[in-house]
């Protein structure tokens, strides 16, 4: 058996996923990163985008985050998601129903605060319309 290092991905709400996997791949602020058995202690934003789960040298399940925090120990990657969901459980039409949502609630949007999460989730949508292509 490959060596595994053990995932765990929480969402506000719940815990999403806790298991040994052989490596996963996060989209951090500063750019994708993998995380293998025994990676070096870190710790990262991570951006709207893909987590892949990664088995037998290919990817065996995507899951989308919309932001948080990573945590990366020798023995664990702990993630913690303002939101998270398996990419397969949303189709390209409600991707793209949420991103226009999020516009029109950019554009009616008052005062600094409202604009600034109307913008936030204006990015999120768009991360997720990206994620699930054409």
């Amino acid at each position: 058996m490959a060596d595994t290092t053990e995932f765990e991905l929480v969402a506000p709400a719940r815990l999403v996923m806790s298991r040994p996997v052989e490596m996963v791949v996060v989209p951090g602020v500063d750019g994708d990163f993998g995380v293998l058995p025994r990676h070096a202690p870190m710790l990262s934003t991570v951006r709207p985008g893909v987590i892949d789960i990664h088995t037998g040298g290919s990817v065996e399940e995507r899951l989308f985050v919309a932001g948080g925090f990573a945590e990366v120990t020798e023995e664990r990657c702990t993630v913690l998601a303002e939101e998270a969901f398996e990419l397969e459980s949303v189709s390209a039409d409600q991707a793209r129903e949420r991103l226009q949502a999020a516009r029109d609630d950019l554009a009616e949007a008052e005062g600094d605060g409202a604009r600034e999460r109307a913008a936030k989730a204006v990015g999120v949508a768009e991360a997720l319309v990206a994620a699930k292509g054409p």
